[in-house]
C-alpha cells in the first residue's frame, strides 16, 4: 500500500480509457435499478457530499499499479479491460439523487465501451504522477459517475497500468486480485483463447441482501445495544487513535501525511506469526502490540478500537469486486495486563466476542442510535488493518510485476494504518493528521510496532521487547519511508 506519489512512476507516453460518452448517455436513461445502495455506500457518498457542501474537496480514491511487459497491443490490453469491467457489475452501477434519496441504476454488461485516449508523451515523472494523481482525483470522485479511470504508462519494455476507483466500489482485496486478472485476460487474448472462469456474483447483489437484513433491526437489537455501550464509553464519538495528533478542537480539517515501511522480513513474521497463533494469529498479536504502544505513548488505560473485518462470508463472495468491510468494537484494559500474553488473551476474547456485529453495517447502527448522518470527515473512526495478501492470485510474483495497492492521501483527522503479511516479510502504510505532533508520535508506534514484533519472533513475549531496546530503525529499506 502506497499513495502515487511513492509508486516510482516512470516516464512514457501516456494512454487513458474511459467509459464511452455514448455508454454513459445510455445509462442516463436507464430505469431505476430497485436494488438499493449499501449502507457503507450511502454512508461514503453522504459523507463526500457533506464535506464538499462545507466546501472542501477531498479525493478518497483508492487503485492499483502493475506492470505488463512489452511492447504492449493496446487493442488487446482495451478488451482486457472491457472484459474486466464487464465481469464486475458494480463499476456498471451508479446512482442518482431524487430529492435526498439515492437511487441506484445498472448497465447491461454488453453495454460497455471504453474510449481509449493518448494524452501523449510526458518525460518527466513528477509532471507525470502530478497528472495522474489530478486526473484520478476528477475521475474517480464519489459524486460523479462513471467513477474510474484506466491508465497506461507505455515504454518500449512494457506499460504500467494505473487503475483508480471511488471506493464505494471497491475494497483491499477487490484491489490486490486486479493485476493477475487483468494479467490473465490480456494474454488469453493475445493468445486468441478465452478465460474459463465461472460468472463472478455481483456486489450489487449483495448490497441488497446486506440491506435487507439491516433493516430488520430496530434500536432495541442487542447489536445495537452493544454498540451504545461502546459509543458511550468513547464520550460519544467512534474513537481516533489515542495518542495526541497535535489537533486543534474546532480546527479546519488537516491535510495528511502517508507513512509506509518495510517492519520485518519473512523470518521475523513468521516468528511473530507462530508465536501469536495459539491466540488468534497475526491480526491479535498486531492489535496487542498497538494497545501495549498506545498506552506507553498517550496513556490511555483502555485501548478501543473498530477492527475491519471482510463480509464475505460465503465463498460466493470471493472473486467479487465490492466495498465488503464491515467493523467490530473492541476494548482492551492493557494498564491491568502484567504481560503480552495478557494482551493477547484480552484481545482474543473481545475478538471473539463482538465479531459478529462486523456482519451489522455500521452506518444502519448509527443511524438506529440517532447520529445526524453528516459527519464533517471522510473518516468515521481510526483503523489498524491487517491482511495476509499471501494466498491472492499472483502475489508471488508483485515485486516483479512492481504492484501496488495505491491510497490516496489528502485530508483527514483519523488514522488509517495498514499493515500486510507479503511472501518477504510485513509492511507498515499509515496516513494520519500531518503534524509536528502527529509525526513524532506515529514514528514511534511504527518503530515501537517493529520492536515488539522482532522481540516476540526470535525470544517470545519475555525478550527484550520489555527494556525496548531499539533495533535496526525504520526507513532504512525505503529512503523514503517517513515521507
Amino acid at each position: 500500500m502506497t499513495d502515487i506519489q511513492h509508486c516510482e512512476i516512470r516516464p512514457g507516453r501516456l494512454v487513458e480509457w474511459a467509459l464511452h460518452p455514448e455508454t454513459v448517455e445510455a445509462a442516463a436513461a436507464l430505469p431505476e435499478d430497485a436494488r438499493p445502495p449499501a449502507y457503507v455506500q450511502e454512508s461514503h457518498v453522504r459523507t463526500a457530499r457533506a464535506v464538499r457542501e462545507d466546501g472542501l474537496f477531498v479525493p478518497t480514491w483508492t487503485g492499483t499499479a502493475f506492470d505488463l511487459p512489452g511492447p504492449v497491443d493496446l487493442d488487446a490490453l482495451q478488451r482486457a479491460l472491457r472484459a474486466w469491467t464487464q465481469r464486475h457489475e458494480t463499476l456498471r452501477s451508479g446512482f442518482r439523487w431524487i430529492g435526498d434519496e439515492m437511487r441506484r441504476f445498472t448497465l447491461e454488461a454488453d453495454a460497455v465501451r471504453l474510449r481509449r485516449e493518448d494524452t501523449g508523451d510526458f518525460p518527466d515523472a513528477a509532471v507525470l504522477t502530478r497528472h495522474l494523481e489530478s486526473r484520478f482525483d476528477a475521475a474517480a470522485d464519489a459524486l460523479v459517475w462513471p467513477n474510474f479511470l484506466y491508465a497506461a504508462v507505455l515504454r518500449p519494455d512494457g506499460a504500467s497500468l494505473y487503475l483508480a476507483f471511488d471506493h464505494s466500489n471497491v475494497d483491499a482485496y477487490s484491489i490486490y486480485r486486479i493485476p493477475a486478472e487483468i494479467h490473465e485476460l490480456y494474454a488469453a487474448d493475445r493468445a486468441g483463447t478465452t478465460v474459463p472462469e465461472p460468472p463472478v456474483s455481483s456486489y450489487v447483489d449483495f448490497c441488497a441482501l446486506e440491506r435487507s437484513n439491516a433493516d430488520r433491526i430496530d434500536d432495541t437489537h442487542a447489536i445495537v445495544s452493544r454498540w451504545r455501550e461502546f459509543v458511550a464509553q468513547c464520550e460519544g464519538r467512534l474513537p481516533n487513535f489515542p495518542v495526541d495528533l497535535g489537533l486543534e478542537p474546532g480546527g479546519p480539517l488537516p491535510e495528511q501525511r502517508l507513512m509506509r515501511d518495510i517492519l520485518v522480513d519473512d523470518a521475523d513474521a513468521a516468528g511473530f506469526e507462530a508465536y501469536c497463533r495459539p491466540y488468534g494469529g497475526s491480526l491479535v498479536g498486531l492489535l496487542a502490540a498497538t494497545a501495549l504502544l498506545v498506552h506507553e505513548i498517550g496513556g490511555s488505560p483502555v485501548y478501543r478500537t473498530v477492527v475491519p473485518f471482510h463480509t464475505r462470508a460465503k465463498s460466493q463472495w470471493r472473486d467479487s469486486v465490492g466495498w465488503y468491510v464491515g467493523g467490530a468494537p473492541i476494548e482492551v484494559p492493557v494498564a491491568r495486563a502484567p504481560d503480552f500474553d495478557s494482551v493477547l488473551a484480552m484481545v482474543r476474547a473481545e475478538l471473539r466476542k463482538n465479531r459478529a456485529l462486523s456482519w451489522m453495517p455500521l452506518a444502519r447502527v448509527l443511524q438506529l442510535l440517532g447520529d445526524d448522518f453528516r459527519p464533517t470527515s471522510p473518516d468515521r473512526y481510526s483503523i489498524v488493518s491487517f491482511v495476509d495478501t499471501r494466498g491472492f492470485p499472483g502475489s508471488e510474483r508483485w515485486r516483479e510485476m512492481r504492484a501496488h495497492g495505491l491510497i490516496r492521501v489528502s485530508y483527514g483527522d483519523q488514522v488509517c494504518a495498514w499493515i500486510s503479511r507479503f511472501h518477504d516479510g510485513l509492511q507498515f502504510a499509515a496516513r494520519y493528521p500531518d503534524t509536528d505532533i502527529a509525526r513524532k508520535n506515529m514514528r514511534r508506534y511504527a518503530e515501537g510496532l517493529r520492536e515488539h514484533i522482532v522481540a516476540v519472533a526470535r525470544e517470545g513475549a519475555g525478550g527484550p521487547r520489555l527494556s525496548r531496546q531499539r533495533t535496526k530503525p525504520l526507513g532504512t529499506a525505503w529512503p523514503a519511508a517517513s515521507a
